[in-house]
């Protein structure tokens, strides 16, 4: 089992620069993946967004890759031969055209911004080499915490699953006595109203026959006990489980209610109320599972 939830990060030397990727999760239905990089390094962001869907398969996850170093590593240098030959090249133009030429400030930022140099652009197989075993060590950490974290959603489950079957057999013994105990009730209210009645009248029967099918959650007790089994399973699955999971949990919900609704008895109520209080609290820690 692994959480949605992690965190990675590794910096690499880079020239006189210092590369750092940190790679960051929270839980989303699917795999919302974004990439924020210098924009010279824009040709390996295919290649991250393949390293980590290795490693992710749900969750917002958020890989930044950032340079930094000293003042001389971080000074600009631009080409002067090519901004002054972009100049020339666009006055010429301008010049058959017939039309006026006078650079703006903006301008000149501009063509000097397209020829720019630094000691940590992206240069080639040796950059790329760097920039991607920085992006695996960093993906091993943030799989690593996924996984710790996903071991501590295990035990909780583990838990909550255990309390849930406790609950459900105790509505088990419960249950088949809801029955009897609304045909004693039934028969001490008649006699108490002092009508004369027979205990074999087909009325008070039908009554108390079609009370007992009416109560009767056989059936709900034996789904639930199949859904919680199918979930403990599924939760010490290497697999991603997330969407299973709830589907399961959705299922253990909808009989819940329907025991709920047919027991008609305080002490399955109880049950019934400690059951959903049990299953919330589950639901809420699967949403944080891959």
């Amino acid at each position: 089992m692994k959480s949605m939830t992690g965190y990675g990060r590794a910096t690499a030397a880079l020239g006189k620069a210092t590369l750092t990727i940190q790679v960051n999760s929270v839980n989303r239905k699917t795999l919302d993946l974004s990439v924020s990089l210098p924009s010279e390094w824009e040709e390996l962001e295919a290649g991250i967004r393949d390293a980590v869907r290795t490693v992710a398969a749900r969750g917002k996850v958020h890989v930044r890759i950032e340079i930094s170093g000293d003042a001389e590593s971080r000074a600009v240098d631009w080409d002067d031969e090519g901004v002054a030959a972009t100049i020339a090249r666009l006055r010429t133009l301008a010049d058959a055209q017939n039309l006026e030429f006078d650079p703006t400030p903006e301008l000149l930022w501009q063509v000097a911004n397209s020829h720019r140099q630094n000691g940590a652009t992206f240069d080639g197989e040796t950059s790329k080499e760097v920039a991607l075993d920085a992006l695996d060590e960093a993906l091993r950490s943030f799989a690593a915490m996924r996984a710790k974290e996903g071991e501590a959603l295990l035990i909780d489950f583990i838990g909550r699953m255990d309390i849930l079957k406790r609950l459900v057999e105790n509505i088990a013994v419960r249950a088949p006595e809801v029955a009897p105990a609304h045909r004693e009730t039934l028969l001490k209210r008649l006699s108490d109203s002092g009508l004369d009645f027979d205990l074999d009248d087909e009325r008070v029967l039908k009554e108390i026959a079609f009370y007992a099918d009416r109560c009767d959650v056989t059936e709900e007790i034996i789904r639930l006990r199949s859904h919680l089994d199918q979930f403990s399973t599924l939760i010490r699955s290497e697999a991603e489980i997330g969407r299973k999971a709830e589907f399961i949990l959705q299922e253990v919900g909808r009989e819940v209610n329907t025991i709920g609704s047919k027991a008609n008895d305080l002490t399955i109520a109880r049950h019934v109320i400690e059951m959903k209080n049990e299953l919330d609290r589950v639901k809420e820690q699967i949403a944080n599972v891959e």
